[in-house]
């Protein structure tokens, strides 16, 4: 069990996140659950920095974390950015390719000049380099170029996209956090920071590895949606019950088969057709299913898992989310560590269930006085909604 009194493993490190959607607030989120002082810049807003202002932005992925608004198309709130990357380790940047380029923050030439012990991490949807990378796009965007979305759906159907979760999050800000996490092994050998150039394009298509492969196999070598893995095996797929709920069936396995079969009742003989001797035979499959289909509809899910709880069978209840809250379920971070244990998901703003938001600028200034000692009307102001830096007027009165 872990030690609750232990520091996290990102104790310690400090995050700039400029503000977006999805993936990189999502590896903010990730260096926050595990430790990291994350600090979000937002753009300006007339309300950001005031008392008792309220302004949350649609962002949800906010545990943890706290905020400023900075302008940085202006040179004073620009100055007082470069002033803060002389302190952080690492910066996610959302935006599309040449935007820190346009507003005078190069990686290169700039950013790692001020501060070479930085890590940039940069986030894009396409690649960088390639033919859509001036284009605007999203998840399913990112998931059809890099012929992932073409894995996905029923066969007689067109490609469906699973939400946003494998490009936005698990292409996009799960990879990136890798990234970031590889580039502080990186520093702690070297001394030096670097760039760190994620997307998404790239990281959905490396999560599809295997997939991809066994196109070349006997296991994924058909059409979509008719092979062992992705829903074409009627025993590895979904099946509705009496009451209206769902089961997974997962039996691959001949010995999980088995139990597959005695859970349900069914002997070998009662799901193949006559002229067929094994379920490895694809043309058995839509006679299994329909039998499949038509037991699981004899019970209800309650019923079915009174069967199946315990058993290798590898069947198992669809849960939703509504059901796993209002049973009490806790939310856990992504990896457990003995020793260094992330932060408690749900004793953070909004728990596990709830997106809490965040407004610009708020928790932000006190962020700014625990890392550098920096207060307001000393060390920076607030004009049109930004903070904007005092530090060259304290220099020059000195």
């Amino acid at each position: 069990m872990a030690d609750n009194t232990a520091k996290p493993p990102l104790d310690g490190i400090r995050v700039l996140e400029l503000a977006g959607l999805a993936p990189g607030p999502y590896a903010g989120l990730l260096c926050a659950d595990y430790g990291a002082a994350v600090l979000r810049i937002d753009r300006p807003h007339p309300q950001a920095h005031q008392p008792e202002s309220s302004l949350p932005t649609s962002d949800i992925l906010t545990r943890h974390k706290s905020s400023i608004a900075l302008n940085l198309k202006e040179p004073a709130s620009r100055s007082l950015f470069l002033s803060l990357i002389r302190h952080v380790d690492i910066l996610i940047d959302p935006y599309r390719p040449g935007v820190l380029e346009k507003l005078e923050l190069d990686p290169i030439s700039v950013l790692l000049h001020h501060n070479p012990r930085l890590i940039i991490a940069r986030l894009t949807g396409f690649r960088r380099d390639g033919k859509y990378k001036d284009m605007a796009g999203h998840d399913i965007n990112y998931l059809a170029v890099s012929g992932v979305l073409s894995l996905l759906g029923a066969p007689d159907r067109p490609p469906s996209p699973p939400m946003n979760i494998l490009a936005d999050f698990g292409g996009g800000g799960a990879i990136a956090f890798m990234g970031i996490l590889l580039a502080l092994l990186g520093r702690n050998r070297t001394g030096r920071g670097q760039v760190v150039e994620a997307n998404m394009v790239d990281g959905a298509g490396h999560l599809a590895t295997s997939p991809r492969l066994l196109q070349k196999s006997p296991i994924g070598d058909h059409p979509r949606g008719t092979n062992l893995l992705d829903g074409g095996s009627p025993f590895y797929s979904s099946y509705e019950t009496k009451d209206g709920r769902y089961v997974a069936v997962g039996a691959l396995e001949p010995q999980f088969y088995a139990e597959l079969l005695k859970g349900l009742g069914l002997k070998e003989g009662d799901v193949l057709p006559r002229d067929i001797d094994g379920r490895g035979d694809r043309r058995a499959w839509p006679f299994m299913r329909g039998v499949f289909r038509n037991t699981f509809l004899s019970k209800t899910r309650s019923e079915w898992e009174q069967i199946f709880d315990g058993t290798d069978a590898c069947v198992t209840p669809i849960l939703t989310y509504e059901e796993l809250e209002d049973s009490d379920y806790k939310q856990r971070s992504a990896v457990t560590l003995t020793e260094t244990p992330a932060r408690d998901v749900n004793t953070a703003a909004g728990g596990g269930w709830v997106g809490a938001g965040l407004g610009p600028g708020e928790g932000g200034e006190e962020t700014l006085r625990k890392w550098l000692g920096w207060e307001r009307g000393k060390h920076f102001g607030v004009e049109n909604g930004s903070l904007v830096s005092r530090l060259d007027e304290r220099k020059s009165k000195l």
